[in-house]
């Protein structure tokens, strides 16, 4: 019988975390830089050594850019608490065949954490001309009154050594219509509607994602004085 599906944090950042993170929190506190500011974080010595090691030799700039905002999030998640989130298939086709309404973050919500949702549900063309991949979760970044930052997380398997990731900020604020008339996160794949499968067609379906979850997470949240190491199953 197999555990809880492995998240990015798990399988990348969790055999060091203990050890390193204390080191460059303690760092960029010295140097008095806010870990939300990407432009800054580079910049810090403790990052420029962790990148060195989560990063090929042979790594171009997007490789690097992207290691960065996985990096950052993931440091932001460990230090808010590490809050997992998993949600349940029903409550995820809720979320995404609900009418179009208000968006907004509430309080209560973690500043920074990870939401996973149900296995192979969700899909999106990631990288031009390659096959769709389905979204594991995102590292969301929010607080009542911001924009939102997400980075989400997809083709993550047991059995594969890499991922892609796609990162989007912005204000809350409902997707319109997909300019052929469809709903957002209805599917774009062949006979993916009949499967019971979801898209996401541009970065604002996945900030609106991220809107639509943040109450649920609240909820969620809100029994729970620190985080559990398995996560909270939002069922």
């Amino acid at each position: 019988m197999t555990g809880p599906r492995p998240t990015p944090f798990s399988l990348i950042f969790a055999p060091f975390a203990a050890e390193r993170f204390p080191a460059l929190e303690a760092s960029l506190s010295t140097a008095r830089i806010d870990p939300r500011d990407p432009d800054a974080f580079m910049l810090d010595r403790e990052v420029v050594l962790l990148l060195k090691d989560l990063v090929p030799e042979e790594g171009t700039g997007d490789l690097l850019r992207q290691h960065l905002a996985l990096l950052q999030h993931a440091y932001l998640f460990w230090q808010e608490g590490a809050w997992l989130f998993r949600l349940g298939r029903s409550r995820a086709i809720d979320l995404v065949t609900a009418a179009a309404g208000p968006l907004s973050v509430p309080a209560g919500v973690p500043s920074a954490y990870y939401i996973q949702f149900p296995e192979r549900m969700l899909w999106a063309g990631v990288v031009p001309g390659q096959p769709h991949e389905p979204l594991d979760g995102m590292f969301a970044r929010q607080r009542p009154g911001t924009d939102t930052t997400v980075l989400a997380i997809f083709g993550l398997h047991r059995e594969r050594l890499g991922f892609s990731v796609v990162e989007v900020s912005g204000p809350p604020a409902p997707s319109q219509p997909r300019s052929d008339g469809s709903p957002p996160f209805s599917s774009v794949l062949p006979g993916g509607a009949g499967a019971g499968l979801y898209s996401l067609a541009a970065g604002e379906e996945l900030l609106e994602l991220a809107m639509r979850v943040a109450p649920l997470v609240a909820e969620a949240r809100s029994t729970w004085p620190t985080a559990p190491a398995e996560g909270i199953e939002i069922t």
